[in-house]
């Protein structure tokens, strides 16, 4: 006997929320609350938003957590295997540890619901973006940056990089000079200096390529 089932059609109205619903998540990591959904679809109040949920609830596209502003998940996150859900999520890296791998247990703070192929070079994980220093390249505190890991890296490129047992987001350069090939890390804000290696002297470890970014804002 097939065991799927064919989920009720919805509404142009409900197809348009349903739509909001995953834009937010793709774009952010997270849903909407329903007061962001009634602004943006020009409702009169929450509750209305709060109707419609219910609906694609009881359709069986949405999984509603009462008592919670975002409390909304998607139902296919819900029947997905674990391997699958992988695929749809990346771990967020926070403050790493001197000497561990980036992507150590104990780096990643959480899983954001976010598929990797929505960035166009593909990303393995996020990492929490902490300082200004590539403020003018849009790369702000706070910000999720998408990386791919990687070590193939060019001039010009927005890396993460590992000087000295510090994790890092610069600007790639590579400059040959009279001394030999010199790696310069830059910054994009003039409060903060470029960091220069002469790479026969000090360890540099590219740790990926920025690929992307997420702002979570108030989130």
């Amino acid at each position: 006997m097939d065991t799927n089932t064919v989920k009720p059609k919805l509404t142009a109205r409900q197809e348009e929320i349903l739509e909001l619903i995953q834009d937010s998540i793709a774009k952010s990591g997270m849903p909407p609350t329903r007061a962001e959904i009634a602004k943006q679809l020009g409702f009169a109040s929450a509750n209305a938003a709060e109707e419609h949920l219910r609906a694609l609830s009881r359709k069986g596209y949405l999984e509603l957590s009462p008592g919670t502003s975002r409390g909304i998940k998607l139902a296919h996150q819900m029947t997905l295997p674990i391997a699958a859900l992988q695929q749809l999520s990346l771990p967020l890296i926070g403050r790493v540890a001197a000497g561990s791998p980036i992507l150590a247990v104990e780096h990643v703070e959480k899983q954001i619901p976010v598929d990797p192929c929505l960035f166009d070079r593909g990303a393995d994980y996020l990492l929490k973006v902490r300082g200004m220093s590539m403020r003018d390249a849009g790369i702000l505190e706070g910000d999720y940056l998408a990386v791919k890991k990687t070590s193939d890296v060019r001039s010009g490129d927005i890396v993460v990089a590992r000087l000295e047992d510090e994790v890092t987001v610069k600007r790639w350069s590579q400059k040959k000079t009279n001394h030999g090939l010199m790696i310069e890390l830059v910054a994009e804000n003039p409060d903060f200096e470029n960091i220069l290696i002469d790479p026969r002297r000090e360890e540099i470890v590219v740790e990926g390529l920025a690929v992307g970014l997420i702002r979570p804002g108030g989130l």
